[in-house]
């Protein structure tokens, strides 16, 4: 069954909006120039908004020497981006169906788009990106596979041939979807990026991720997520990795201009990797 325009734009409808308040926090942290203040108030009025963000701030993964308290107190200690992240990633993870009958694993979905995130970011650690932004990487790399999860779920019957043939002809998944449905789920995905109102930039991220334009106008995001799935699938075919690991990448030619390195030393460069992932955990713990 290919499906079309319509039948896609009917399955984004059916996609639960974000809460008010993240919308709030989305507009306002658009400027440059809002008060922190402001953002503040509009979390502070959500109690579920505030009390998911203390929690993530108060997680192994953003490591504080000290317990934070209050939404101010947070956004004076991990930046407003950071705030505007965490505020995404929960509405995120609270509007995502959490079964399917395609028979998609979903808990290993999460696993690797987890991994994906932490590579990403420590990618863009490397690159000189700063404390603030690199929660945009993480971000980027969590929701990057979210069209796989509302194909999962609104078309299950469908999806459940994909799943099928992606593992007796070991393929792609999005080679799959492409055969089966006639489009891959980075397009359904960008496109609830798009209702969701997220930023331009991680909406390319994720319609970007299996295919990167051979351009030099790519936005960092999109080139470090588009490693980084690369990279956390070989991790997961090979299971470890080690300085005098080989894994071989295919990586474009424009994402290695962005590494500035090869892939495989890109790889092996990442301090840390399987302890960042076990602290990032905390972001898909009830999913």
């Amino acid at each position: 069954m290919i499906i079309d325009r319509k039948q896609l734009t009917a399955m984004v409808e059916k996609v639960p909006a974000f809460p008010e308040s993240v919308h709030q926090v989305l507009e306002l942290t658009a400027s440059p120039d809002c008060p922190p203040k402001k953002i503040v108030a509009v979390i502070e009025h959500d109690p579920v908004l505030t009390m998911s963000l203390l929690k993530t701030v108060n997680s192994a993964y953003f490591g504080l020497s000290k317990q934070i308290a209050g939404v101010k107190q947070a956004v004076v200690y991990v930046g407003l981006n950071t705030v505007k992240n965490v505020a995404i990633m929960v509405a995120t993870t609270g509007a995502l169906p959490k079964t399917n009958k395609a028979g998609l694993d979903t808990k290993t979905l999460w696993l690797h788009s987890l991994r994906v995130g932490v590579i990403a970011k420590l990618v863009a650690k490397t690159k000189g990106v700063s404390a603030n932004n690199l929660a945009s990487y993480f971000v980027g790399g969590l929701l990057h596979d979210i069209g796989k999860i509302l194909y999962a779920r609104f078309l299950p019957d469908q999806y459940q041939q994909v799943v099928k043939l992606h593992q007796t002809e070991q393929l792609p998944l999005y080679e799959a979807e492409q055969r089966i449905l006639g489009l891959g789920h980075c397009e359904l995905g960008a496109m609830v990026a798009q209702k969701w109102k997220l930023p331009l930039e991680l909406i390319d991220s994720i319609r970007s991720h299996h295919h990167i334009e051979a351009q030099t106008n790519s936005h960092p995001l999109s080139l470090a997520i588009f490693f980084a799935n690369i990279a956390a699938h070989a991790l997961e075919e090979t299971e470890a990795v080690s300085d005098q690991a080989e894994i071989a990448l295919s990586v474009p030619q424009v994402v290695l201009n962005y590494l500035g390195c090869s892939a495989d030393k890109m790889l092996v460069s990442l301090n840390n990797l399987d302890e960042e992932v076990e602290k990032a955990k905390t972001f898909i713990q009830g999913i």
